[in-house]
């Protein structure tokens, strides 16, 4: 694998976290309004740590331009 390609996954990955993170907070706001507190507190912590990993992968990025 190329340094490229190992950067522009990490990129992607990034991208992904991101759009995952925002879908469950959406669903953790729908979950709250149903109700289902233990269940939105679930997917706020699953947010949180896609958050957490792309933080990891950006410091990862930074890697590239040592």
């Amino acid at each position: 694998m190329s340094r490229e390609r190992l950067k522009g996954l990490i990129e992607h990955w990034i991208e992904h976290n991101e759009e995952h993170r925002a879908r469950f907070l959406e669903e953790a706001e729908e979950a709250e309004r149903l109700g289902l507190e233990a269940i939105s507190e679930r997917l706020r912590r699953a947010a949180e740590s896609l958050g957490e990993a792309s933080k990891w992968l950006r410091e990862a990025l930074e890697g590239f331009d040592q």
